[in-house]
């Protein structure tokens, strides 16, 4: 009998290793993977089936239940349209708008937050003027320092009778403790993991992480950028020292675009909805700069991140400079990286020299090679851990938000970014950037000059880098 049953079993792992292999062959971005997943499951299935479940899938369909209960919002902002026409150049918007699908807006206001420094502070300042409602979300929410300090604030605006919701990633904050929950909880905050078990289902993807960092106060003043809720992002790391990153403060008709990526994310997490409780009409601000909030992710019917890379790079003539804390980037967009430098166009890629991932760090000297030849500049930022993501296109566009360069920040995370479509805006962020660089080295060596442990571990990090 147990004989048997053995065999049974092993032949359903056969038959479930068979299925996925033909899932895997119908549905990898690239033949590569294809194979990888092919040879993977048929020759160690005991291994492969399981893998394949969490890790297999690079689409996430769960969010069809947000997606539709957000259209008639949407279509409320896209109505925004009439009365705050752009007044720019529109040669960039099509590309965007289909990626980000949304409409370019007129009537924003934009700041650059240099740091925790600067951007904490005017967080802070934000929530403590709340008078309805308070919409927070980290990848990373800790119980330290700067933790407290947020939920100090939190519970004093909900004992205002501020509604307060928080959404925090599992994954992200697992040192998150279940007493900060509890002291919240207790508050009336509703907080609750962006993977939550009583929303819709499919969330054994661990693929799949919820990596957007945003606050939203009233539905009139947004922040977005690369900061996480943690003592590190004041500085306080004793490893990586000094912590540069960069937020932006945002008004006017982009805050409700953020606002409803927040909604988004609510429904799937809890299969409830915001949308009639919240404030659409987010008035407009003097500045009067177009922009548009582009939200990625792997339930997008498009490689949305890849392409949002891939279309900067092919519209820059002149300048397309980039700061992230990782640079594995997809075949796509270091060809389009590549040809943009072979045209003669400035592009620069601002990395941190300090390692907080070892095998994204590993991975991308595997790539510095080919991108130096074709003309693209490496530049290493040498005081403590660089962690901002930012990019300037020309004159014409600058971006702050979470999407980083590699291959699982475009494929596997949610994200997003602002984009302003505006000369002010872009020169503020290049600016920014030109101080990084001032305090940046150059990356000349070839793989082959650097240290032994480099050299050898390189290739084998980038053959993991879609994970990474």
């Amino acid at each position: 009998m147990a004989a048997s049953l053995s065999f049974l079993a092993l032949l359903l792992l056969e038959g479930l290793a068979v299925l996925f292999a033909y899932r895997a062959m119908k549905s990898a971005r690239t033949p590569q993977g294809a194979v990888a997943w092919v040879v993977f499951l048929v020759t160690a299935p005991y291994l492969a089936v399981v893998s394949y479940v969490f890790l297999g899938h690079r689409k996430h369909n769960g969010y069809v239940l947000a997606r539709r209960a957000s259209a008639r919002v949407l279509e409320g902002i896209e109505d925004a349209r009439r009365r705050f026409p752009p007044t720019g150049d529109p040669t960039p918007f099509p590309a965007f708008e289909r990626l980000a699908a949304a409409r370019v807006l007129s009537g924003n206001g934009f700041e650059v937050l240099i740091d925790g420094e600067e951007t904490f502070p005017r967080i802070f300042n934000a929530i403590d003027g709340a008078k309805s409602y308070i919409l927070v979300q980290f990848y990373i929410l800790r119980d330290d320092g700067i933790g407290a300090a947020l939920s100090e604030r939190l519970i004093a605006a909900a004992k205002r009778n501020v509604a307060v919701y928080v959404l925090y990633d599992s994954i992200g904050s697992a040192r998150l403790t279940r007493a900060y929950l509890r002291r919240l909880g207790e508050a009336g905050i509703r907080i609750l993991d962006s993977n939550a078990l009583r929303g819709p289902s499919n969330r054994r993807q661990l693929n799949f992480r919820n990596h957007r960092k945003c606050v939203i106060v009233d539905g009139t003043q947004g922040f977005i950028g690369g900061l996480n809720i943690g003592d590190e992002y004041l500085g306080n790391d004793v490893t990586l020292g000094t912590w540069r990153d960069t937020a932006c403060a945002l008004h006017g008709p982009i805050v409700a675009q953020l606002q409803l990526v927040f909604c988004e994310d609510w429904v799937w997490a809890t299969d409830e909805s915001l949308f009639e409780l919240l404030n659409w009409d987010t008035g407009t601000a003097q500045d009067n700069m177009d922009g548009l909030l582009l939200a990625t992710g792997p339930a997008d019917e498009m490689e949305t991140g890849t392409l949002y890379f891939c279309t900067a790079a092919q519209m820059a003539q002149k300048r397309l400079w980039i700061a992230s804390p990782y640079f594995v980037p997809e075949g796509d967009v270091m060809s389009a990286l590549k040809v943009a430098a072979m045209r003669g166009v400035d592009v620069r890629i601002l990395l941190p020299a300090k390692a907080d991932h070892y095998a994204t760090y590993l991975a991308a000297f595997a790539c510095f090679d080919e991108m130096r030849e074709a003309g693209v500049k490496i530049a290493l930022y040498d005081i403590g851990f660089m962690h901002q993501k930012a990019m300037v296109v020309d004159d014409m566009m600058a971006s702050v938000g979470t999407i980083n360069l590699d291959s699982r920040s475009c494929r596997l995370n949610f994200e997003a970014t602002a984009l302003l479509f505006d000369r002010r805006a872009t020169n503020e962020v290049a600016t920014m950037l030109e101080a990084d660089f001032a305090q940046s080295r150059p990356l000349d060596a070839p793989l082959a000059s650097q240290t032994l442990w480099i050299r050898l571990l390189a290739p084998v990090a980038r053959l993991f880098s879609p994970l990474l």
